[in-house]
């Protein structure tokens, strides 16, 4: 029987990872990514999915990255897809990409971003596949600092820590995590300062919650069936030892700022590329 493991992490490896090119420019960009949407998608979750047009030198068109969390299901969508019209009436080629992933980030790539977290989570489980209650949510920090800004407004601090637990009630898994998250602002007044501690609040689960997937294995069985394993870590929380613990994974609040999802694909400068081999895509495949 055939077995894939998921993880909650961005996906960097090649062979999750296709090329798709030879789109016509007969429709719109929009169109092109609503049709491979819903074709690359049959074959399982998708992390990335983005159309770019071809470079200037190049023939009028487009081509695509898709990038899947199974290695498996990007093989079989490759070998389904490879030569076939899908979305015009000529054929697309569609390749697994050839590049080879550095050693730094093959070692240690990131984790899911809160939303995508969710996404996966649902699509291989269900919504009732899996449940997340927060165990302690308490504000460690609420101080002003030294001085006063430029029109009367004072420098503050705020830190939240989190302890959540996520279940797998189907599967009998538990796992915790935790998160503290901080921020220094400016407050000109109590509107300031609710909207800044609500936040960070939201923030502190949410980190929780990707902690907490960060441990979790999605096992793929061959029969469609799927199997929920957490890795065993020296810093997981046991039931009697969560008391009062929320200290793991400081962040700052600028660390967020940042739209988290565009920064997922950031590896991949595409904008000038539209030959196969400009790309990472070997033609003998």
């Amino acid at each position: 029987m055939e077995v894939d493991v998921l993880e909650f992490r961005v996906p960097v490896e090649s062979n999750k990872t296709l090329f798709v090119w030879d789109i016509q420019p007969s429709q719109p960009e929009a169109q092109i990514y609503d049709g491979l949407h819903r074709v690359f998608s049959f074959f399982g979750p998708l992390h990335l999915l983005k159309v770019c047009p071809n470079a200037a030198l190049g023939p009028p068109g487009f081509y695509a990255l898709i990038k899947f969390y199974s290695a498996a299901q990007a093989s079989e969508a490759q070998r389904q897809t490879d030569g076939r019209p899908l979305i015009q009436n000529a054929p697309l080629k569609v390749r697994l990409s050839s590049r080879q992933t550095p050693h730094f980030l093959s070692d240690g790539c990131r984790p899911l971003s809160h939303a995508r977290c969710l996404e996966l989570a649902n699509h291989c489980l269900g919504f009732n596949g899996w449940t997340s209650d927060i165990i302690a949510l308490k504000e460690l920090t609420n101080e002003e600092e030294e001085g006063e800004e430029e029109g009367g407004g004072r420098r503050r601090r705020l830190k939240f820590g989190c302890l959540l637990q996520l279940r797998f009630p189907r599967h009998g898994q538990t796992t915790r995590a935790a998160a503290v998250v901080e921020d220094s602002f400016t407050c000109t007044g109590p509107d300031v300062l609710i909207q800044k501690r609500c936040r960070l609040q939201k923030l502190a689960r949410e980190r929780a919650l990707v902690q907490a997937f960060s441990s979790v294995l999605l096992i793929l069985l061959g029969d469609g069936k799927v199997m929920v394993e957490v890795k065993q870590t020296s810093d997981q929380f046991l039931a009697d030892e969560a008391e009062g613990v929320v200290q793991v994974n400081q962040l700052s609040w600028g660390e967020f700022a940042a739209d988290e999802e565009e920064a997922d694909d950031e590896e991949w400068d595409l904008t000038d590329c539209w030959r196969p081999e400009d790309c990472g895509v070997s033609k003998e495949q």
